[in-house]
């Protein structure tokens, strides 16, 4: 529903921007020319006038007093023309992307002298208010279902893993209360991501900054992942510097938890998991590479959006869901995230972080 509403927002303001009626630039422009054709005019009438009358015959001076008249009328038109039609049609542009970002708050003023721009302001206003109670009615059912199956969820897995220390049980049960086991954690960390980026989408996480030592979060992370590469025979490749980042600890955990357990599933058994972390002047630079398959071109413009998954990625264990997440708390934390698949294969992704 949100890409969508970016989508269409993005158009509304496109035809905005275009409209020969509505569009900014029009305006401005058509503004400017009237401006500059109704200032000219005054200015040459009262100058003839005041020719008539006084009988001045230094050119000069009459030269400065059309100047000066010029500049005094278009002045004036300019502030009313600003006040009146440019300054509302800028601050709905602003409301607009303000939406588009998920802001169901916001609302425009409606006063206006001018009836068109009231109409728009005043339907902009109810649709603001219809998209609000939608997003809360989405968010309450994604929470509350959410909650819902955490609870069956976690007394499943406590009884597999009750059942799983049981000597009685033959290797095929064994075997089966594993598959219970892996299947409800895959369920138990779905709806947790779900959660995450619902609170993430609806503003729901508070902003806790603080200073903290972002290459030992990382070196946390990779321990946490042990596991899994040591399993795979994964050597690491690890260059760390001492970085103190300035950001929200949690949600960049989160970050680094994503991208590294993406590497170690997707890299080829006995591959090389390179890891490094830098700074520079303005920014600081995470890179995490591995020897997989690679992305396919076709699925790199889209390995962002919510539950897509490549043709790789249906061969692993995943929901479609931690890249996304990953972009969503990087646009809170005011980085960016890029991947390329590199010459010599496999993939690599590259977090910027602003100092």
């Amino acid at each position: 529903m949100k890409k969508k509403l970016e989508n269409s927002l993005e158009k509304i303001e496109e035809k905005l921007e275009k409209s020969p009626l509505l569009g900014i630039r029009t305006y401005y422009w058509t503004a400017i020319l009237f401006e500059f054709i109704i200032a000219a005019g005054l200015s040459l009438a009262a100058v003839l006038l005041l020719n008539h009358f006084l009988d001045i015959e230094d050119s000069s001076l009459l030269l400065v007093f059309a100047v000066l008249l010029c500049s005094s009328i278009t002045a004036g038109i300019s502030f009313y023309l600003n006040r009146w039609v440019l300054t509302p049609i800028r601050k709905l542009g602003g409301a607009m992307r303000q939406v588009a970002k998920g802001d169901f708050k916001i609302q425009v003023p409606t006063k206006s002298k001018i009836k068109d721009i009231t109409e728009i302001n005043r339907n902009f206003n109810l649709m603001v208010r219809a998209l609000d109670g939608t997003e809360m009615l989405q968010t309450d059912f994604v929470s509350n279902v959410s909650h819902e199956f955490k609870t069956p969820l976690t007394a499943i897995e406590g009884y597999a893993m009750l059942l799983q220390g049981t000597p009685q049980m033959t290797d095929e049960q064994q075997e089966y209360v594993e598959k219970i086991l892996l299947n409800t954690q895959r369920l138990s960390g779905l709806i947790g991501n779900v959660l995450l980026l619902s609170k993430i989408e609806n503003q729901q996480i508070p902003k806790t900054l603080r200073p903290f030592q972002l290459d030992e979060q990382i070196r946390k992370v990779i321990m946490l992942h042990e596991p899994q590469w040591t399993e795979k025979e994964i050597e690491l490749d690890v260059e760390l510097n001492d970085i103190v980042c300035y950001g929200n600890e949690s949600l960049l955990f989160h970050v680094w938890s994503n991208l590294i357990s993406n590497a170690v599933k997707f890299n080829r058994f006995g591959g090389i998991l390179r890891l490094r972390l830098e700074e520079t002047q303005e920014q600081i630079i995470f890179t995490v590479e591995d020897q997989g398959p690679g992305i396919p071109e076709a699925d790199l413009p889209h390995i962002f959006d919510k539950f897509y998954q490549g043709d790789n990625s249906h061969r692993q264990s995943g929901n479609g869901l931690g890249l996304s997440l990953v972009m969503r708390i990087l646009n809170i934390c005011n980085g960016t995230i890029t991947v390329k698949n590199p010459e010599d294969g496999g993939a690599c992704f590259c977090v910027k972080l602003k100092k």
